[in-house]
């Protein structure tokens, strides 16, 4: 007989608690039975035996309660759950009643599809596969739970179908069994049938056991929509191995920060130099002319001409300077 480890824990329980209720059973009677002995030492040997089958029912009591809360914990320690593989169930259809027909049709030639509409890896993705082991059997893959957290042993914390925004990351784990190591997988994740994320590596954990994938863009990127994951194991899908779940609600905005602009350092601007005050310097030229004119009375008479012609000239020269003026000639002897 083929048990799984769920099932032998409720085994283990239900056989505990029987064997409880019996000797508590059996303690009780004997205990009775006891009581009414005439004779001291009997009646002492069944008080003492009835006494013991009723510890031993509060022990199995004890073993029961404590088989049912941890021993199904501590069995998936040492020996990691393997997914089951769920049949899928078949509609049986309900036979109608067909008029016969009055005339044979001659049969139309149905064209078989030579392919599948089976996921597979795409071609770009698989450009990037570097092992090139080859998986030994058929492995098998568990369905995909989703969740915001995964604990230490890689199980999902509050595991949802529907998440709404603002989101940062969505764990898909999942079950194996039959891996092979170093062999190439791949987790796609597609939303509303688009490829928005994959990973593909060689295979590094066991043979069998637990594992997730993870998605952490940015919580802009977490638009509304039907989000699934598929798992392949080379460029095969392994049947099975997929989960679909929805995100509601519009991202956050992202908010635009301007970088600083350098503010230029202001460059001094020399003042105007300073203009000279212009000063005039004139030059004088003194050119006197003296006529003189004898007449008979002894009267000369002088007359002066003088020329000055005045030449501006811009020097640095504070001011002009005095020129005197010409001092009169002596007045000539009488003859």
């Amino acid at each position: 007989m083929n048990l799984d480890i769920k099932t032998g824990v409720q085994t283990a329980f239900f056989l505990a608690l029987l064997f409880g209720l019996l000797f508590l059973l059996l303690g009780y009677r004997t205990i009775r039975t006891g009581m009414k002995m005439p004779y001291f030492h009997k009646r002492r040997v069944l008080l003492v035996r009835g006494w013991r089958m009723i510890l031993l029912a509060f022990v199995f009591g004890i073993l029961s309660v404590t088989v049912n809360l941890f021993a199904e914990p501590t069995a998936y320690r040492f020996y990691p759950p393997s997914p089951t593989v769920t049949l899928t169930p078949t509609v049986t259809i309900t036979p109608s009643i067909s008029p016969t027909p009055s005339i044979t049709m001659s049969p139309t030639i149905t064209n078989t599809p030579s392919i599948t509409n089976t996921p597979s890896v795409p071609e770009d993705i698989q450009q990037e596969f570097k092992s090139t082991t080859t998986p030994q059997g058929v492995p098998i893959f568990s369905g995909v739970r989703f969740a915001s957290e995964i604990d230490k042993n890689y199980q999902p914390v509050d595991p949802a179908v529907t998440f709404a925004n603002p989101i940062t990351k969505v764990y898909g784990t999942f079950s194996y069994d039959q891996m092979t190591a170093k062999a190439q997988w791949t987790a796609i994740w597609y939303r509303d049938g688009e490829i928005v994320f994959h990973e593909t590596l060689p295979w590094n954990g066991g043979t069998g056991g637990v594992g997730y994938s993870e998605y952490q863009p940015s919580s802009d990127a977490w638009l509304p929509g039907t989000y699934e994951v598929r798992l392949f194991v080379g460029p095969d899908w392994i049947k099975g191995a997929y989960g679909k779940f929805t995100v509601t609600g519009n991202p956050p905005t992202p908010t635009v920060t301007i970088p600083p602009t350098r503010t230029q350092t202001p460059t001094i601007t020399q003042g105007p130099s300073p203009t000279p005050t212009p000063t005039f310097t004139p030059t004088v030229t003194n050119t006197p002319t003296i006529t003189l004119t004898l007449v008979p009375s002894n009267t000369p008479t002088i007359t002066l001409t003088p020329t000055i012609t005045l030449t501006p000239t811009i020097t640095w020269t504070p001011r002009p300077t005095d020129t005197r003026w010409p001092t009169l000639s002596p007045e000539p002897p009488h003859k």
